[in-house]
């Protein structure tokens, strides 16, 4: 199985490989690289498409120390450089906004272009933080039982692809949520640092996102200088997903603008 050490980690990846222009997607919290297999399927044969496991996710497991997004953006680097990977696109959902975001203020040389899909650059509420508390609380004690029901409206908005969610929240250890739940309530803010960012920037955004509402992605495209804004009517926060046919659409103008401007 392709796994990279990088960082300290062991990293779960996939890779289309070859030499073609290489996108690297970051999925969001509680979800794992399959969450783009929509994208991959669609892009692969024009761009090199790499998606990976973040740490305590999927089949990349926390190494017990705490950790925050910038070193998870700089996970997202060493695989980088594993896989020999000068220059690429960085798609990040939610959490996997958060890092791609920061990889990008970490090595601007390293990264052509961002697409931002269902994530701010803001921090949460003290009340959204202390429902991550207690979910974390929950999970220690019982696992995904009681709140699968409730992450499945909150993460996956769609009957359709909810259950096969449920199945992998089944399946996680007790004990797997409470260094990713650190990083994401002690997270910085990095609205204060958008102007910094300058690569051409595609932010997406379900404008039925219950879990980061669509005016956070709006502030997302006002904030950054080179960006567009695409709301997807409908979706709520995992429209690669749900609403896969849009978000390609979106996505795949995107990068080949990019590419005929190399």
């Amino acid at each position: 199985m392709p796994y990279a050490n990088v960082n300290g980690q062991t990293i779960f990846f996939e890779d289309t490989g070859g030499s073609a222009p290489a996108v690297i997607f970051s999925h969001g919290f509680l979800l794992d690289h399959e969450m783009f297999a929509a994208q991959v399927e669609a892009l692969g044969s024009q761009f090199r498409c790499v998606a990976f496991d973040q740490r305590g996710f999927g089949r990349t497991m926390a190494n017990g120390a705490p950790f925050t997004y910038w070193d998870s953006a700089q996970d997202l680097l060493g695989l980088m450089r594993h896989l020999e990977i000068e220059r690429a696109t960085l798609v990040g959902l939610s959490q996997g906004g958060f890092l791609s975001m920061r990889a990008a203020l970490m090595a601007p040389g390293h990264v052509n272009g961002l697409v931002l899909i269902s994530t701010r650059a803001g921090l949460d509420t003290e009340e959204q933080n202390n429902n991550f508390r207690l979910l974390d609380k929950e999970w220690s004690q019982n696992g995904s039982a009681n709140a699968q029901q409730m992450l499945s409206k909150l993460l996956i908005a769609d009957d359709r692809y909810a259950p096969a969610w449920v199945d992998k929240w089944r399946s996680m250890g007790k004990d797997r949520l409470t260094l990713p739940i650190n990083a994401l309530i002690s997270r910085d803010d990095l609205t204060p640092r958008l102007g910094e960012i300058s690569v051409p920037t595609l932010v997406i955004h379900g404008t039925d996102d219950i879990a980061i509402d669509v005016s956070h992605g709006r502030q997302l495209a006002a904030g950054i200088a080179n960006a567009e804004l695409v709301e997807i009517q409908g979706a709520g926060h995992a429209p690669p997903m749900t609403h896969a046919a849009e978000s390609n659409h979106a996505l795949l103008r995107f990068l080949r603008g990019l590419a005929n401007a190399a």
